[in-house]
């Protein structure tokens, strides 16, 4: 079957093509749902080709933050149209959705780190992708140093400003989307009531994702862990920034195992932006 680019088209996506990019989504092995495409959808963009019949054959999506940065996820082709240079287009789309001064980031798969590359990404850092089946996480890890407790509405302003000096940027609007999904969005507090850090957990339709996790060390992630994982029988995953030794050391004694290390690359600056190291576990791959 021949394929010709003029019989496709690129256009933004909105709520009606849910299905549709559920459908790409599963052509390709990759569990996006409903609720996670909704959160991208409201955190930035979404870019991609239909085909003649009108079915979603490629997508990249863009996250834009409060300030100067953005992020690249979900690019997917079909695979009968591959080759055709379709998630380079959709990728270029998201790319120049934004101002030449915003920093792009996005975590690469193997397939389209030499795409990423011709198109003048370079690797500044990597992360690890862990997954387990049968969590056993620490049982003696109690703290009388702090207190976890649900998320409350009154917390956000704190945990939007921990969240900028972990990430790199402020992202408002992203963690207000990324709450009301959430199945658990835990804060710590130290004796002073003042929060320290803190945690969520989005239940997909494979994994229960861990993220982010934001805390001023490696015991205090894996409390949050602890807490965010209470009663969850299933597949877990996680995704943690390199840096963090002694907690995947810890993570990996809890039963998760390393699935891949994909490689963290930018567009329009040098390095990764200043990050303060207490960034345990990004959100998601496509939130950076």
């Amino acid at each position: 079957m021949t394929i010709y680019n003029n019989q496709l088209q690129l256009v933004l996506f909105d709520a009606n093509d849910i299905p549709g990019l559920i459908d790409l989504s599963d052509s390709v092995g990759w569990d996006y749902d409903e609720s996670e495409i909704k959160t991208v959808m409201m955190s930035g963009k979404i870019f991609g080709h239909k085909n003649a019949e009108g079915e979603i054959v490629s997508s990249a999506a863009i996250i834009t933050y409060d300030t100067n940065l953005a992020s690249i996820g979900m690019v997917i082709v079909h695979e009968n149209y591959r080759g055709l240079g379709l998630g380079k287009l959709a990728t270029q789309k998201c790319i120049e959705s934004v101002s030449e001064h915003t920093a792009i980031l996005l975590v690469a798969t193997k397939d389209g780190e030499p795409l990423y590359k011709k198109m003048g990404f370079t690797t500044v850092d990597y992360v690890h992708k862990y997954l387990t089946e049968n969590y056993i996480g620490a049982h003696n890890l109690a703290s009388n140093e702090y207190a976890i407790e649900d998320f409350n509405e009154n917390d956000f302003a704190e945990i939007v400003s921990l969240d900028a000096a972990a990430f790199g940027d402020k992202r408002s609007n992203f963690l207000r989307n990324r709450i009301k999904q959430s199945k658990h969005c835990v804060v710590v507090r130290d004796h002073q009531a003042n929060i320290i850090g803190f945690g969520l957990s989005i239940l997909g339709p494979i994994n229960l994702i861990l993220g982010p996790i934001i805390a001023p060390d490696s015991k205090t992630a894996s409390l949050i862990i602890n807490t965010i994982t209470k009663n969850h029988h299933g597949k877990l995953r996680i995704d943690v920034p390199s840096g963090h030794a002694e907690f995947i050391k810890w993570i990996e004694q809890s039963g998760f195992t390393e699935a891949n290390r994909p490689p963290i690359m930018i567009l329009h600056a040098e390095k990764m932006p200043t990050r303060n190291n207490t960034l345990f576990a990004i959100a998601a791959q496509i939130f950076g």
